[in-house]
């Protein structure tokens, strides 16, 4: 019992990382008055772009890098429609979602032959799990060496990466003269600029660093956790991201357990396939689903009040000069 659910909590990070730092990412667009509903398009362009590096170059950072690269050019583009020309933030949110799931799935079957998939990545083409020291010698002893050389141990950089991030995006949220002034931007534009702050240098910052996070989580679910890139397997996560966000109030700890709880959901429908009823079995789409469907009832019921930015989604228009 104890071994399953220590398995269940390793299975809850290694599906939560990209949530949490897709989350992360759309908390610095929404607290600066930005609309993010384009994390999906970036953790699929991400993901491809990513893996598709990994397999030319044979280095899984320099897939990284690629990776980073192309979701921080779709985060200039959604910050040159919705900041530079004061775009509807949705509408042009759905249109990089839309153009992410096309270009994709149409490049990777034209550059690779393999229905849209990037070949398997193998070697240093990908971030393998890492072994901390001891684990192997710690693996016998009860509960803490199942601990330390399952839940502790075995994951890629980037998980461990995460771990420092999400303190770092704390500090730097709430503890930084840079996060007073972007929570400000978020709530009163016009207020920030009387005290001669650039409100559209502030939201490009903040959309340059949502780019650089939802990269991360992008490259990490092809380089690290599947190995390859699959059409379309962002699958919902950049929403799902999203409503964490909401769920956590726009504070980045309360979103990181919204989305271990997403993952921890998610992993238990995993397991629960196959599972069947007397002489009904349960059909995979609709174990596939449970996810999906108590978040929802657990973001309706205990949710609460959630206040977003003030300023979040109205274009400024008044800028000092």
């Amino acid at each position: 019992m104890f071994e399953t659910i220590i398995l269940m909590l390793d299975a809850t990070i290694r599906v939560a990382t990209p949530l949490i730092f897709a989350s992360l990412a759309g908390m610095f667009c929404e607290r600066s008055g930005i609309v993010n509903i384009a994390l999906e398009g970036k953790l699929l362009a991400a993901a491809f772009v990513g893996a598709a590096t990994a397999h030319v170059t044979g280095s899984a950072w320099l897939g990284l890098l690629a990776g980073i690269g192309i979701s921080v050019l779709l985060a200039l583009l959604h910050g040159f429609a919705t900041i530079t020309h004061r775009g509807d933030h949705v509408v042009s949110g759905m249109a990089i979602n839309i153009l992410a799931a096309g270009l994709t799935v149409t490049l990777g079957r034209h550059w690779f032959h393999q229905g849209g998939q990037t070949p398997a990545l193998s070697g240093d083409a990908r971030f393998a799990p890492i072994q901390l020291p001891g684990a192997e010698a710690m693996a016998d002893v009860p509960v803490i060496g199942l601990l330390y050389s399952e839940l502790i141990s075995g994951h890629s950089a980037l998980v461990y990466l995460l771990i420092l991030t999400v303190p770092l995006a704390w500090y730097v949220m709430f503890k930084t003269r840079f996060g007073l002034r972007l929570r400000a931007v978020g709530e009163s534009p016009a207020a920030v600029d009387t005290a001669g702050i650039s409100v559209v240098r502030m939201r490009y910052s903040a959309v340059i660093i949502c780019g650089l996070l939802v990269g991360i989580g992008g490259v990490y679910l092809s380089v690290a956790q599947t190995a390859q890139f699959i059409p379309n397997m962002s699958a919902g996560k950049g929403y799902m991201a999203l409503a964490a966000l909401i769920f956590g109030k726009w504070r980045p700890f309360t979103a990181l357990a919204a989305c271990l709880l997403f993952g921890f959901l998610d992993a238990m429908a995993i397991r629960l396939q196959g599972v069947s009823i007397g002489d009904f079995a349960i059909p995979v789409q609709a174990i596939e689903a449970i996810p999906y469907v108590l978040t929802v009832f657990l973001l309706a019921g205990f949710i609460g009040k959630a206040i977003a930015p003030k300023a979040i989604g109205v274009p400024y228009t008044k800028e000092r000069e």
